[in-house]
């Protein structure tokens, strides 16, 4: 069988690295290295990378991950220092996985941003407008935003709107 295991204990099939090459000559442009149920560790994350790169360029390669087991950040952070400039993530972290019971929403954008802010990268993308739609269609829906940044960020602005109106 050709695998191999990654420092993260998970295997890492030499042949799904291959059809990422295989993807990559049919035309696609992008090819999405995913943790669509979210138990991926940043190893195991960098592991995938590694092996993807044998056969597409890191240009070619996108990163997607849930955040299940709460790695979906480390695991984006794990992408990048590999020399993945492409993510996937969605405001207030919707979305789930339904053939993984129990698997949770896409990384939120919110905490994305906030990353990259602190690693100095501009992305173009206002973190406080996002924060502002995760919040507003996380109250439409009737449950809390699975962001940490956008829900630290609300509180904070409530507190302060709190003080100045007191």
């Amino acid at each position: 069988r050709a695998a191999r295991r990654s420092r993260g204990g998970r295997e890492v099939d030499a042949g799904r690295a291959r059809g990422c090459g295989g993807f990559a000559d049919l035309g696609a442009d992008m090819i999405d290295i995913a943790d669509t149920i979210g138990t991926g560790t940043p190893r195991a994350t960098q592991a995938a990378f590694e092996a993807a790169l044998k056969v597409v360029p890191i240009g070619r390669l996108s990163a997607h991950f849930h955040d299940t087991y709460g790695m979906a950040v480390a695991n984006a952070y794990a992408a990048l220092e590999m020399g993945v400039s492409t993510f996937h993530a969605s405001v207030a972290g919707m979305g789930g996985c339904p053939y993984a019971k129990g698997a949770t929403g896409n990384v939120a954008t919110e905490d994305l941003l906030y990353l990259f802010r602190g690693l100095g990268i501009e992305t173009g993308v206002d973190l406080d407008t996002v924060v502002d739609v995760g919040q507003w269609i996380s109250g439409i829906l009737g449950r809390k935003s699975s962001s940490r940044v956008g829900n630290a960020l609300a509180a904070k602005r409530a507190d302060a709107a709190a003080k100045v109106a007191a």
